[in-house]
Order: C-alpha cells, then structure tokens, then sequence
C-alpha cells in the first residue's frame, strides 16, 4: 500500500499534469521540449534515493527504478533526475551523426488508454554533443557526479546504411564509454528503417560481439553493455535472437521497447490506430511482462523491464516475473514522481 504521502504526491502532479496537457493546444513534443528545458536551467547535486539497493552488472544502483532512454535525449537534464527518486537514468537514444528524427507530429497521447504513439526517429544532436555535455558536468563512469549512475542509449544514424551500422555503434561507444555507467545498445526501435532487422540472430551476433570486443580493448574494466529487444519479436525468431544474445557476451537484456501492434488501445483512441510508430504504455503491460518472464527463464542475464509500468502493482508484478530492475517513461509522464515511490513503497513490504 502506498503513503499518503505518496498520494498526496501524486494527486498535485495529477494536478499540474493537466495544465500541461493542455499547453500548446495539446501538443505532446512541445510539453516534452519546455519540460526538459526547465529542468535544464534547475540545480544539480542531488543523490538516488536509498531503497532496495542493488548491485548489477557490477553497478551499485541505489535503488531498482530508473528513467528509460527516450526522455532526456541530449543529456540537458541528467543533472536532475536523481531529484525525482530515480536509482539510474538511461540517456539517449543518440546516434554516431546528430539528426532531427521525422516530421512533426510525431507523438500522439492516448490519454483514455493511457498511452502514447511515438515515432520520433531518433531525433538527437549526436554522439560527439552528448560527450561534451557529460564531460562539462564532471561525469565519468563509476563516479556517480550527477547523483545517480547513468546509462547511454545508442542507436544507428538514419542515413547510415545498414552494412555499416556496426561502425556507427562503434563510433558512439568509443566515445560515451568513458561517461557511461553502462551502454544500451538500441536495436529494437520501430521508427528508424530496417533498425529491427538488426534483431536478427546473425546480424546481432555480429554486432553485438564487435561491441563487446571493443569495449575489451578500451578498458581493463569493460563497460557493461546492454541489449534492447522489441515486445514484437515471437516464435522462432526469438529464440535464435535469444540465443545469440546469450553467447555475445552482454551483461544484461532490456525488455522491452515500444510494440507495432495496437491491441488495447480504447474504442476513444482509436483514431491512433492509423499512425505509423510505437506504442507505449498501459496497452503494452500485459506483452511486456510476458516477454520479460519468458527472458527471465531462458536467458541467464540480468533483465531490465520497461513498458506498461502505470501503476505501483505493475511493478511487483515486473520483478516477479524476473526483473532486476525496472525502467518508466509513459507511466512517468502520465503518473509522475508518485509512481517511483510507490514502487519502491510496495517493494519494501513483499
């Protein structure tokens, strides 16, 4: 059962999340970019709350809930997130070429569902901009500067052709490596071409054990690298996928991403049906949870489980089917910091 303190918090944000909705006409992107901006321009020097700490991967994490990759792209805000209650941050995704992801409008809330549709494409000032960013805020691998330890999402540059993605991956791991607690290596992302198909078992094997290799020769202490794998991968083409992400070398799975599939959205959202992205949120929870425990039994990594975390049982539901550690964006934004808590609150009572 959650506080009323807890409660209390998450009815003020209930609160202000309604003027937000409305600013700018509704316009999600614009409420995401004022947002970040703010929190851009607060001070640092927070710490993770302490609560059912955890050490994976060779990382201390001060607690089992973090802020997933999507939200803070460009790093502006990393310096802040330790305020909200988050264990870790995953920044990103950034690619090895700065690009402005596809045409506006590309986020659509599903607030009767109580999801969203995205198809940003990646957009970000690249690599190069992200390290600068980090080095300037004093971050460096281990040493937690910014309060919390911190992960980097990469992904492959739209214009680079898929015969060369392993270059572009390379590119942006030499240079984050030093600033990143650990690396995400994004090869499930549904709104940048032909990205999925780096899922396959032999594309990823490939790129997963030349990352793997070079994060060996950058460092006697290799940075942890993680994997994250799309809710849509089924049958066959999982387990081969599954099975060349055990031999690879990583140190753990992130599961999962958005999903292409539309199922639970309500009969009030069904005009999102027709566009194109991912879809995030309460219609993912049950595909989610699912694709974690079935990772949980056949692979022997540590899981991170993301997508459908709405609500405090969400949660525990998510690590009993084997999560080490949890990740929020949709249920962040539509529940705020109160979800944080309240997860952690739960956890403390099983």
């Amino acid at each position: 059962m959650t506080s009323a303190a807890t409660n209390a918090l998450r009815s003020a944000y209930h609160l202000a999340r309604a003027g937000l909705f409305r600013y700018a006409g509704g316009d999600p992107e614009k409420v995401h970019e004022l947002t970040i901006k703010v929190l851009s321009k607060l001070p640092g020097g927070g710490r993770g709350r302490v609560a059912d700490p955890v050490t994976v991967a060779g990382i201390r994490f001060p607690n089992r809930v973090g802020l997933a990759a999507g939200m803070d792209k460009d790093g502006i805000a990393a310096h802040t997130w330790a305020h909200f209650g988050f264990g870790f941050a995953e920044l990103g995704t950034v690619s090895a070429k700065a690009q402005p992801g596809n045409p506006r409008p590309r986020v659509f809330r599903a607030v009767a569902s109580q999801g969203i549709v995205n198809r940003m494409g990646f957009n970000n000032r690249g690599a190069t901009q992200l390290a600068e960013v980090l080095g300037r805020r004093k971050v460096a691998r281990g040493n937690q500067a910014l309060g919390i330890p911190l992960g980097v999402s990469i992904g492959k540059s739209k214009v680079t052709p898929l015969a060369e993605a392993t270059d572009d991956y390379l590119f942006s791991m030499r240079l984050l490596a030093p600033y990143a607690d650990y690396i995400a290596v994004n090869v499930s992302s549904p709104n940048t071409p032909g990205l999925r198909s780096l899922q396959e078992a032999r594309e990823l094997a490939g790129l997963l054990g030349a990352l793997t290799a070079e994060a060996a020769e950058l460092s006697e202490r290799p940075v942890p690298i993680f994997v994250k794998l799309a809710p849509d991968l089924v049958g066959d083409d999982l387990t081969e996928t599954l099975a060349a992400v055990a031999h690879s070398g990583v140190a753990g799975v992130i599961a999962t991403n958005t999903t292409l599939t539309r199922d639970g959205l309500s009969p009030a959202d069904a005009r999102l049906a027709q566009e194109e992205g991912g879809l995030s949120g309460r219609p993912l929870t049950a595909k989610a949870l699912a694709f974690v425990e079935h990772l949980a039994t056949t692979v022997d990594l540590p899981v991170m489980g993301v997508g459908g975390i709405m609500s405090p049982a969400d949660g525990a539901r998510m690590f009993d089917a084997g999560a080490q550690l949890l990740q929020l964006y949709t249920g962040f934004i539509y529940e705020g910091p109160a979800l944080i808590r309240g997860i952690q609150e739960l956890g403390s009572t099983r």
